[in-house]
């Protein structure tokens, strides 16, 4: 299992006034892209963030043009999709597009990018990741949780 090993999180102990986090989600896979969702926003409500923005764009493909938007005006953006492969090289290229494009924002920008993004093999593998009722994995929480602690890290290192 790909979750084993991860840090527990330390999301209600830590002090996130003034944080402010965006959520930009994918518009696929409705059930799976749902689960991520309500996974970020356990998250959040475990950080005691109630004002987070959720933004939705299209596909995958979209996330790193979105979150760069985003880091303009955020401490931390979190980016949530879903790609299944299909029988075309399609999935490779919004995979790597998705994935190199959210690191560039990140790099470039400062600000953290929580990388929800499930790049499965089945529909099946994405549910078991996306934290709903059965599901083995919490993608959208961990991401989220990901992003607000890397965002504290910054802050307390004066970045």
């Amino acid at each position: 299992m790909s979750g084993h090993g991860a840090p527990q999180s330390k999301l209600q102990q830590l002090s996130t006034d003034d944080l402010s986090v965006a959520v930009v989600a994918s518009s696929w896979h409705d059930e799976i892209m749902n689960g991520l969702l309500d996974g970020a926003a356990r998250a959040l409500r475990d950080a005691r963030i109630d004002d987070a923005v959720t933004v939705r764009v299209p596909g995958s493909f979209e996330l790193p043009v979105a979150a760069a938007r985003l880091a303009q005006k955020y401490d931390a953006v979190v980016a949530l999709g879903v790609v299944i492969r299909g029988g075309t090289p399609h999935f490779d290229y919004v995979c790597q597009a998705a994935t190199l494009g959210l690191t560039d924002v990140a790099t470039r920008s400062g600000v953290p990018i929580g990388f929800g993004v499930l790049t499965c093999d089945t529909e099946e593998q994405g549910i078991d990741r996306a934290g709903l009722p059965g599901s083995s994995e919490d993608k959208g929480y961990e991401a989220t949780a990901a992003a607000i602690e890397t965002a504290l890290t910054l802050k307390a290192l004066g970045a």
